[in-house]
């Protein structure tokens, strides 16, 4: 037997002695429906140990956190080394399942142990899976041509006719966009990864995303600016998505996640990114 087996099979009986349950969303222990939720069967502690891989969704459009180069097929960002690591002390091997923001959910519940890659924690995805601790504390603030910081550093300033604000398709930001703009002019955009230089280029004036982005992404293009990203125009959180009702994977996930918080494992993911 693999030692990360007889390590899942050890918590699981620690778990067991605990009076840990499986809960639903509601916590009563009921399970939930799709394939990603736990029923009676056992944790995905133990199937992904027996099985050596752990399913992992993302996007591969959302840099810093994960990005998929189209030459080389390789995954890189912030959330890529922060599974890697996970997959390590579990001694199994990541398989990435490729997804889109508008198809992240049913992709995750009918493939994946785990979703990564900036995802923000919302009501809708939290009635169908359970979310790590956070990984970080943000929210949305725009970003545009470092000449017009001043013209759309508020809501009601970027929520005019003929503003020309981009979103990606699917996902928080597209929902913040159509709650917060509707005077606006709202560009659907299919590609993240090339999504910035549409305001470059003149073609967008601003975008609304989450304020890690547009730090990263005003590093990279010093055209444009991050504007007020220490003050966004509203809260969220960044976190993984797990099966809902597997209670033991989701705190052995947690555990590890806090571990890599405080022995410099999260810091070493980062520092590539933000320096």
């Amino acid at each position: 037997m693999k030692s990360s087996t007889i390590a899942a099979a050890s918590f699981l009986a620690l778990a067991a002695l605990t009076g840990c349950t499986t809960a639903g969303p509601s916590g009563d222990g009921s399970s939930s429906s799709g394939s990603a939720s736990q029923s009676d069967g056992p944790s995905r502690l133990e199937t992904v140990a027996d099985s050596g891989v752990l399913k992992v969704c993302t996007t591969g459009d959302y840099r810093p956190f994960t990005y998929l180069d189209p030459e080389t097929g390789e995954y890189t960002g912030i959330d890529i080394d922060m599974v890697a690591d996970l997959a390590e002390r579990l001694e199994v091997e990541v398989e990435y399942v490729p997804t889109t923001w508008a198809s992240l959910m049913p992709d995750f519940l009918r493939e994946c142990d785990i979703g990564v890659g900036g995802i923000s924690i919302s009501l809708e995805r939290a009635a169908q899976a359970f979310y790590t601790e956070p990984t970080l504390d943000e929210g949305k603030t725009p970003i545009t041509l470092c000449e017009n910081v001043e013209k759309y550093d508020t809501v009601e300033e970027i929520n005019q006719p003929g503003v020309r604000s981009i979103t990606p398709i699917g996902g928080t930001n597209e929902k913040f966009a159509d709650e917060h703009y509707p005077e606006g002019e709202i560009i659907r955009y299919e590609d993240n990864n090339t999504i910035f230089d549409e305001i470059i280029a003149g073609r967008a004036d601003v975008m609304t995303t989450d304020a890690s982005e547009t730090m990263w992404v005003a590093n990279e293009h010093p055209e444009l600016c991050a504007v007020h990203p220490e003050d966004p125009f509203n809260f969220s959180q960044k976190a993984y998505l797990l099966p809902q009702g597997d209670v033991e994977f989701r705190e052995y996930v947690d555990q590890w996640l806090n571990m890599a918080k405080n022995d410099g494992t999260y810091d070493a993911a980062k520092a590539p990114w933000f320096g």
